[in-house]
C-alpha cells in the first residue's frame, strides 16, 4: 500500500490477481483515498507487518476483498483467524461453484466486486 495515509478512508487488501484489477481502477479514478495491499501469505498470518500496515492506516475502513464466493477463497480463514482486525468482505455471493462458467456473467461479476471495494 503506497497511499498517502492522511488521505485514504479505505484500505483495500487482497490476494492474487484482483489486487491487478482494484490497482486499475485507482489509478483509472485517481484516488487517493482508498491504499490497496496485496496480501500472499495468509498462513501464518504476517501479524507483526499486518500490524505495521493496520497503524499506518488507522482510521481507515478495512476490507478483504476477493474474486471467489464468500464461501471460498481465503475470506472464511481470515475472518475466523484474524477476526480483531474487524474486517469487511467484499466477494462474489455465496455459490457452489467458484466461476460462473460464462465469460461475460464473470466480466460483469468482477465489475461489480471492484464497484463494491470501492464504495460505489
Amino acid at each position: 500500500a503506497s497511499a498517502d495515509p492522511k488521505k485514504v478512508k479505505r484500505l483495500l487488501v487482497c490476494s492474487g490477481k484482483v489486487y491487478y484489477d482494484l490497482h486499475k481502477r485507482r489509478e483509472e479514478e485517481k484516488r487517493s483515498d482508498v491504499a490497496i495491499a496485496r496480501l500472499e501469505q495468509i498462513y501464518p498470518f504476517p501479524k507483526k507487518q499486518f500490524d505495521a500496515l493496520i497503524k499506518k492506516y488507522g482510521k481507515a475502513e478495512l476490507m478483504w476483498v476477493q474474486e471467489e464466493p464468500a464461501n471460498m477463497g481465503a475470506w472464511s480463514h481470515i475472518a475466523v483467524n484474524q477476526p480483531e482486525y474487524g474486517w469487511k468482505c467484499v466477494s462474489r455471493r455465496a455459490a457452489s461453484s467458484p466461476a460462473t462458467g460464462f465469460p461475460k456473467a464473470h466480466e460483469k461479476e468482477q465489475g461489480e466486486i471492484v464497484e463494491k471495494a470501492f464504495g460505489k
